[in-house]
């Protein structure tokens, strides 16, 4: 399993930000430490192209964030500083989604050890979220098939599974008329976003849902959402849902979230379809409750994967 990684490009937040950068490098430091993943098949991401990310966002907006002239009004709805580094990093965080997408075709399963930026608009960023990579890969991914034919490798439909405490607002706006993507988005009814968009499939959950209610909703709403056929699977792994995160308004336990991915990933895996794997969110404390979160969702895709 291809895993690419952004956390060479380290980015300093102010004293006690609710951002959780340093989880990062630590699933990193992990996964090799558990022989997760090979030294030889964990990348550092190169950064995307404007071209690509212009597939999807403004090219305004764009221009702003490299250039640092974001309405200070944007970025507070971002939540992130401005930096130099910031832009490096988010630059590598979307480019390590295509890159895994492009791994996955060839591989069955790749993974990103950032993204799932899933709040960010064709012309605007928010929820610590700049540029959307799950919309930048899969619109790539989409033209690039479209340009070359029909061929075997060709994708011309994309599933998205968003299962982050929060809905994937910014995602379901940039594909809402677009047919070739069906996003299906899994969360909290009361969280954040306030304002909601249309997905293809929308499950709302009342506050406090824990494992069984979880996963009962989860089964038929993956089972709708696998109807369209897709080429591609991109599955935003947020780890927010998990009990106690400090931004979530769920109950899941551990194994209720390794639940959620094994039913996820082993659909897919019968199903024949590359599957790409993004981190999402994930607010817990400590830092240890996150990182072993995220590490569960490896540890059932390698289970699955071999």
């Amino acid at each position: 399993m291809q895993l690419f990684a952004c956390d060479q490009h380290e980015v300093t937040l102010p004293p006690g930000h609710r951002f959780p950068m340093g989880k990062y490098g630590r699933l990193r430091r992990e996964l090799l430490a558990r022989g997760l993943v090979a030294a030889a098949d964990l990348h550092d991401a190169d950064p995307i192209s404007r071209r690509d990310l212009e597939r999807v966002h403004d090219p305004g907006y764009v221009g702003a964030v490299l250039a640092g002239t974001v309405d200070p009004r944007m970025q507070r709805a971002i939540g992130l500083p401005w930096s130099p580094a910031l832009v490096a990093r988010s630059l590598a965080s979307v480019g390590g989604t295509l890159a895994a997408a492009r791994a996955a075709l060839q591989d069955g399963i790749a993974g990103n050890l950032a993204g799932g930026t899933h709040h960010a608009f064709r012309d605007r960023g928010a929820g610590f979220c700049v540029w959307n990579d799950l919309a930048v890969a899969a619109a790539t991914l989409l033209d690039s098939g479209a340009s070359s034919g029909v061929s075997a490798s060709a994708v011309r439909r994309v599933l998205i599974i968003d299962v982050d405490v929060h809905q994937g607002d910014g995602t379901a706006a940039i594909f809402a008329d677009d047919p070739r993507v069906f996003t299906l988005s899994l969360h909290g009814a009361r969280n954040f976003p306030f304002r909601k968009q249309h997905s293809t499939l929308d499950v709302e959950l009342p506050d406090g849902t824990g494992d069984d209610a979880y996963l009962a909703a989860l089964a038929p709403a993956l089972e709708q959402g696998l109807a369209c056929h897709p080429d591609l699977v991109f599955v935003q792994a947020g780890v927010d849902p998990l009990r106690g995160d400090k931004l979530g308004r769920l109950a899941l336990t551990h194994a209720g979230l390794r639940a959620r991915d094994r039913s996820i990933l082993g659909l897919t895996h019968r199903l024949g379809l590359p599957t790409v794997l993004t981190l999402g969110g994930g607010y817990a404390e400590p830092l240890d409750d996150t990182v072993l979160a995220h590490l569960g969702t490896y540890e059932e895709a390698r289970a699955i994967h071999g």
